[in-house]
């Protein structure tokens, strides 16, 4: 008995030294390539100020309305904000283009095989009740995101297979494979949410009953669709960590909820609320025109950034069969006048956007290196023959509004495709009309779209420009109940598992997902799978260069514009550190200035 019981704690000990050499020394950050800039021990981000005050409060605009405090699950509308409220495993450092670091986890180590990662909890980690945040808290969100959340969590998890406690701190996420190399970041970006407060709670409902969070703000007032206020926690456990630092500064953020943006800006100008990011280019030269800003009490900043663009566009929705014939798709491209809409409306504010991934290396350019006909060539016959001919290049125009020589480009594509124009109408054989809906959510965008309607009515297309109210519009888009709209494909400086939710197959078909334009291409879904599972940068940027090109040469958009900078405007009562970080406006890195707000109340009286 006792040497079985002494060979059993010997393999013990062997099983736990084995188990503990199977991965790598806990670090305290991640990156996708191994190049963290803050070592371990850092005190804080170089980009705020330690030593920011904390105090004062600061009003945001929000447009539409809310109606839940739940924003994991497809249905409601959430508040604008929520996110403050949940802390994640990791955060994010804003002057990195894919690094994180520990958050509600104090350290994360890798498997050497990358098909697994720990992650060790901090001690002092709480939610508002007191109550720890433990491993069984993350392994329930993480099943709960994928059984009972929206739909694109689903997608966004597809390759974490499952997630275990190992301890009550301790807790190991297990991947598919181990050439995902986004897996360990993606799955530290979760937010952890509590199991007691959920065990009591329905997670697949709506709810205006504040939840249990753990996060640096709490809502303490709301009124569905008008406002919600956040106070900031004064005991929030995370408040001195290195990631948190000079962040969090408002004792107070609200959020108060306007009907649209043209409502919201005159709010602004008279001091409705203190500070406004600004995507409207005619707005932004004269829209802030009054009294106000000649006394400089309101300032306008533009601060360059380095901000992959990805692709705004009039995005086709390929479900309809209206649009599921490449060439209709390119011929449309040619009746939106860019030049003439920068120039006539935007004050020649912005640049044509060319690629899915603009403003960064990862935009394709030219014809496909060797490196990426390595990768394309296998798909000869399935994808355009463009991809390897022709690099890709938007229609243009003198800016004059004579668009002559688009209508007739489009004309000879459209009568390829089985169109013609009888009767003043363009007709397909069977005599139906060329007709469809563009639906907007925002009225301010009628001015861009309706010239592109009247483009199209001089070749006899009937396009409806209907504008309706935010929440409609969400609904409407979760269904993927349109023939054309507005899209925005964010896209970051590491493009990973997020590809999935806007190209892939699978997520074409899941309502709520981001798959808006219903692409179903086998290349396509390769291609992401490619760029998910790059080993390094070069061949990530080889792959998305590959993935670019056929998303170019599909047409499944008329892409639209870019600016490369943010746009953002504040009455004077604020601080903001000297350098802003290029991946983001961080606005939490800000403050409340006492002596600012004072001469401003003193001068406004």
């Amino acid at each position: 008995m006792k040497r079985t019981l002494a060979l059993i704690l010997a393999l013990t000990v062997a099983l736990a030294g084995a188990s503990t050499r199977a991965y790598a020394q806990a670090q305290h950050g991640l990156s996708l390539f191994g190049d963290l800039k803050y070592p371990a021990g850092f005190k804080h981000f170089d980009y705020v100020n330690p030593d920011a005050p904390k105090g004062g409060s600061v009003k945001y605009a929000a447009t539409g309305t809310f109606d839940s405090f739940n924003e994991f699950i497809l249905k409601g509308v959430p508040a604008a904000g929520i996110d403050l409220m949940f802390d994640t495993l990791m955060a994010g450092s804003d002057d990195e283009p894919a690094s994180s670091y520990g958050l509600v986890a104090e350290s994360v180590e890798v498997a050497p095989d990358k098909k697994s990662v720990i992650y060790n909890l901090r001690p002092q980690a709480r939610f508002w009740d007191g109550s720890p945040i433990t491993a069984d808290d993350v392994v329930w969100t993480f099943d709960n995101l994928k059984a009972k959340g929206n739909p694109s969590w689903r997608i966004y998890y597809a390759d974490v297979l499952k997630a275990e406690a190992l301890g009550p701190r301790r807790v190991k996420f297990t991947f598919r494979n181990g050439t995902n190399r986004e897996l360990p970041s993606i799955v530290g970006e979760m937010p952890v949410l509590s199991k007691a407060y959920w065990s009591k709670h329905d997670f697949g409902k709506t709810t205006l009953d504040v939840p249990l969070g753990s996060g640096p703000y709490k809502i303490v007032d709301f009124q569905p669709g008008r406002y919600v206020v956040y106070q900031r926690v004064a005991d929030y456990w995370g408040k001195d960590l290195p990631v948190n630092v000079g962040r969090y500064n408002f004792d107070e953020i609200r959020y108060d909820y306007y009907r649209d943006a043209s409502v919201a800006l005159e709010a602004f100008k008279a001091g409705a609320y203190d500070i406004r990011r600004e995507n409207v280019a005619k707005n932004w030269a004269i829209g802030y025109d009054s009294p106000a800003l000649t006394k400089g009490w309101i300032k306008k900043a533009l601060i360059p950034n380095k901000v992959p663009q990805g692709m705004q566009a009039f995005g086709f929705n390929l479900r309809r069969p209206l649009f599921q014939d490449r060439r209709v798709r390119q011929a449309l491209g040619y009746l939106f006048d860019f030049q003439w809409t920068n120039k006539t409306l935007f004050y020649g504010a912005y640049k044509r956007n060319e690629s899915y991934f603009a403003n960064s290396d990862l935009a394709s350019s030219g014809l496909p290196s060797p490196a990426e006909l390595a990768i394309l060539n296998k798909y000869r016959g399935q994808i355009p023959d463009e991809v390897f001919t022709t690099a890709f290049k938007a229609p243009t125009t003198d800016g004059s509004g004579d668009i002559r020589d688009n209508l007739h480009a489009a004309l000879k594509l459209l009568a390829e495709a089985g169109w013609t124009v009888k009767n003043g109408r363009m007709v397909n054989a069977q005599g139906q009309p060329f007709q469809f809906e563009f639906l907007l959510a925002q009225p301010e965008f009628e001015r861009v779209v309706l010239p592109f309607a009247q483009n199209l009515a001089r070749i006899g297309i009937v396009c409806n420009v209907r504008t309706i109210d935010p929440a409609q519009y969400e609904n409407r888009m979760q269904n993927y109940d349109f023939d054309m709209t507005v899209v925005d494909f964010g896209e970051s400086l590491s493009p990973g598992n997020e590809q999935r939710q806007f190209w892939s197959s699978q997520s074409g078909d899941a309502p709520g997902g981001q798959n808006y334009l219903g692409i179903k291409s086998k290349a396509v879904d390769d291609l992401v799978d490619l760029v998910i599972n790059a080993p390094d940068r070069q061949s990530l940027m080889t792959r998305v260069h590959a993935l670019d090109r056929v998303l170019l040469e599909g047409y499944y958009v008329i892409p639209n514009w870019y600016l490369g900078s943010f746009r953002v405007a504040y009455w004077d009562k604020f601080g903001r550190p000297k350098d802003n970080p290029p991946y983001s406006l961080a606005l939490n890195t800000w403050w409340y200035d006492k002596a600012r707000a004072a001469a401003l109340a003193a001068e406004r009286k």
